[in-house]
């Protein structure tokens, strides 16, 4: 809760003093690490409410669907108005109440969508949730940089698999300007790409892609948006889970101005179930985080880990932690007891107490504290008890949540899906043209085939009537003629004759006859 200007956190258990965060101080980062039921959950509860009261807003995670309750007043009880009276709250400004609340869920189902589209979200933390090798990471760097080179918009998975099926298909030629890309590679990107999809990837690839200035927001009387993401589910698949949040810290890092030095922070960003981000990931990925964490302080944003031991987090990252609560450890191995001296050591001493062996012995709701001061130096370490939260602790019931969810003046802006014409929609028609192409020429070809068919036809229908008008014609002819012969042959004597007949006629016949017998 929010004091003299300042974040009160816990009371130390010596002295009775007031251990508080400067607002000025509280985007120099900071951790909570403690075992599993130890009050991390509290300590982030705590915290989250003030920043929130400071008008700061807020992003957490809500990996066990118990932080839901802040949209709810607390619970008043004989317990709480013990502790209440133990912290000195009556007078302080203490109040159960509940705090503006924004819910964010990657499926959609217990808030509003939360999407990004393949190409901002990029082939590096694309490489880690596929589980790539890096060889196969550094094809897909190439793919996404042919996709950009040629203006096409990689937004959802279908996208992504039509473009890696594109370059294997022209793969000859890509692999002469971009070096081999093997076909048994790009086969194994796809089938990667088609395994996260049937785990659900389809519904977080694509747009509209959320506009982190949505998390920005205030309430009308000043308080800062506490934007909860329902991680239950997503937390199942963890390599998912921790590059989504990743991913959401590099889009602040990437998207916001620098602002310098600030009375408080912009926002702060919660990362619950730290280790995840770091389990398995290459060293490269890791530089990559360390330089977003020293960096983005310098855009006003605040982050806290939160993990179940200080070695969860890589030294470069730990080192830019100021700000730690560190709830109690349990060593039951020379191992566990290691990194119990190690989490002690990183502390700044308090001669009053033994770091190592108080930090065994916390309690429910205790914590060792160590904030930074003015000069940002951390002060030393306090043994402390952690406030109480105002806001209820606990889940909600759908109905309270859909309430929430109806209610924000984002309601409507990511429910439906737009699917945009990207690169899946440009192949397509490439195709649909190829296949229409193709049928067109096969239509021709077809076409031609039965025209020359039907010309054959025609052409031995012309002969076979050809050869029978010859065979008429000879028939006719040789008739024709013998009538011919016989009817000249008629009219000829027969004229003849009758001329012969007359007078003329006799007397040449009887001349002609005359001279043949003489001879």
């Amino acid at each position: 809760m929010l004091l003299n200007d300042r974040i009160w956190v816990g009371l130390d258990k010596d002295t009775g003093e007031r251990i508080s965060i400067l607002p000025n101080m509280a985007n120099r980062h900071g951790l909570i690490a403690g075992a599993t039921g130890t009050g991390k959950t509290i300590t982030l509860k705590v915290l989250a409410e003030s920043f929130s009261d400071l008008g700061v807003p807020v992003f957490l995670s809500d990996v066990k669907g118990d932080l839901a309750g802040m949209i709810k007043p607390g619970t008043d009880s004989a317990d709480m108005q013990e502790r209440i009276k133990s912290f000195g709250l009556e007078d302080s400004g203490f109040s159960f109440h509940a705090y503006p609340t924004q819910f964010w869920d990657i499926d959609g189902r217990k808030g509003l969508s939360l999407r990004t589209t393949v190409s901002e979200f990029g082939p590096t933390l694309l490489s880690r949730i596929l589980g790539i090798t890096d060889l196969q990471s550094d094809i897909l760097t190439i793919i996404f940089r042919i996709a950009d080179e040629e203006d096409l918009l990689l937004l959802d998975t279908k996208d992504l698999k039509a473009m890696i099926q594109y370059v294997t298909q022209n793969n000859k030629a890509y692999s002469a300007r971009y070096g081999n890309m093997t076909t048994a590679s790009l086969n194994a990107i796809l089938r990667s790409v088609v395994a996260l999809e049937t785990a659900g990837a389809d519904r977080f690839f694509g747009e509209p892609a959320i506009d982190i200035h949505d998390f920005f927001k205030v309430s009308s009387d000043g308080k800062g948006m506490i934007n909860i993401l329902d991680a239950e589910s997503t937390i199942q698949n963890p390599t998912i889970y921790s590059t989504f949040m990743l991913y959401m810290l590099s889009e602040l890092f990437e998207q916001l101005p620098e602002v310098g030095d600030l009375d408080k922070p912009k926002m702060v960003f919660f990362f619950d179930e730290a280790h995840l981000l770091f389990n398995g990931a290459p060293k490269a990925l890791i530089q990559k985080i360390e330089q977003v964490v020293k960096l983005i302080r310098s855009k006003g944003i605040g982050v806290y880990f939160i993990s179940q031991n200080p070695s969860d987090i890589p030294d470069g990252v730990l080192a830019q932690l100021g700000n730690k609560v560190q709830h109690a450890l349990h060593a039951y191995t020379p191992a566990e007891e290691k990194k119990i001296k190690s989490a002690a050591a990183s502390f700044r001493k308090n001669d009053k107490f033994d770091t190592a062996e108080i930090l065994q012995n916390l309690g429910t709701g205790e914590a060792l504290i160590s904030f930074l001061d003015q000069d940002g130096k951390p002060d030393m370490v306090r043994n402390c008890r952690i406030l109480p939260p105002e806001s209820k602790m606990g889940s909600v019931d759908d109905t309270s949540r859909l309430v929430v969810m109806n209610s924000s003046d984002l309601a409507g802006k990511y429910d439906e899906t737009i699917d945009r014409d990207s690169a899946y929609e440009f192949f397509k028609r490439l195709t649909d043209e190829a296949t229409a192409e193709a049928a067109r020429l096969e239509a021709e070809k077809q076409a031609e085939k039965e025209a020359l068919a039907a010309a054959k036809e025609q052409e031995k229908a012309n002969r076979a009537k050809l050869s029978a008008a010859r065979s008429v014609g000879r028939s006719t002819a040789g008739t024709l003629g013998r009538e011919a012969g016989s009817a000249i042959g008629k009219t000829f004597l027969g004229g003849f004759g009758k001329r012969i007949g007359g007078n003329v006629g006799a007397a040449l016949g009887r001349g002609l006859l005359d001279t043949f017998f003489k001879k």
